[in-house]
């Protein structure tokens, strides 16, 4: 993965972040925009003002963050959204008073904390940021940090209740150094497991299992043939496929070419998400 696609990628996922908290507020007045690496020019340089505008620096040894603006009126039709209020009875050329401030705030304040989660989950490590800062500008200069940024520059547009938005992310060399690395990590092909060889060869016990239950023994070696013995599973769940007490897959059964069941693998679960089987599962056959 080279640079531009992994800044896209990065930039996708922050702006994704950020919409999805503005749809706990207006679910329907949130529209998506474009993608792209500011390759020349101010990146905001097409923002309205007066806009009120959020940023966040990163805070672990790098310089960069993000930055948020939103028009003077988006900000007051978001307020007026999040006070149970119709945005559209905004009138234009209004003022955005102390509340409206505060409540816009708050929202953003939500929205920079869920860039900087989605910036970790991207890099595969945790992003430390500073308190946001949310003020009005009458400048696009007053948006941007005042210290200098070595590094790449993203930008996402969007619509909030009709009014256009605009995400910057400053990303420092040393976030795209990392981020190429775990992109590239979680999209890596193997043509088999990535076993060594000296384990490719170790026999493990692999079963099925349609489900359980719990039942006293007594029960257990009174049950006559042809008993109905409930399990924990709906009929048409998933069986899971257990190796040495270790659940890796689930799947559906299914009855191949000479009659005999098998397992269908729909989902492998990693190592790291699956819980070890208490119990190794005694085999009973009922007779009908």
């Amino acid at each position: 993965m080279n640079t531009e696609q992994a800044l896209l990628r990065l930039a996708a996922s922050t702006s994704e972040a950020v919409q999805d908290v503005l749809k706990t507020y207006t679910p329907d007045g949130v529209k998506p925009g474009t993608v792209d690496v500011v390759q020349s020019g101010h990146p905001l340089e097409d923002v309205s003002v007066p806009a009120v505008a959020a940023d966040v620096s990163y805070v672990d040894g790098v310089t960069g963050g993000n930055v948020l603006v939103m028009p003077l009126e988006g900000a007051r039709r978001l307020a007026a959204t999040m006070m149970g209020a119709d945005p559209d009875s905004v009138e234009p050329g209004g003022e955005l008073d102390e509340l409206s401030l505060s409540a816009v705030g708050e929202a953003m304040n939500q929205m920079m904390a869920a860039a900087a989660r989605a910036t970790s989950d991207v890099l595969g490590q945790e992003v430390e940021i500073a308190p946001p800062d949310v003020r009005v500008v009458q400048d696009v200069a007053e948006a941007m940090p005042a210290e200098d940024h070595a590094g790449q520059v993203t930008r996402v547009t969007f619509t909030v209740c009709g009014a256009p938005c605009t995400l910057v992310q400053l990303v420092p060399h040393a976030f795209i150094v990392r981020m190429t690395r775990a992109l590239d990590e979680m999209t890596t092909e193997y043509d088999s497991a990535p076993l060594g060889e000296s384990l490719r060869h170790v026999t493990v016990r692999v079963w099925a299992e349609l489900g359980r239950t719990r039942m006293p023994s007594a029960r257990v070696v009174g049950l006559p043939s042809g008993s109905v013995v409930e399990l924990d599973h709906e009929a048409d769940a998933p069986v899971d496929l257990y190796a040495d007490g270790m659940r890796v897959a689930s799947g559906r059964l299914v009855v191949d070419e000479d009659g005999t069941l098998a397992l269908r693998v729909e989902q492998v679960h990693g190592a790291q998400g699956s819980t070890p089987n208490p119990t190794t599962p005694q085999i009973t056959e009922v007779a009908a």
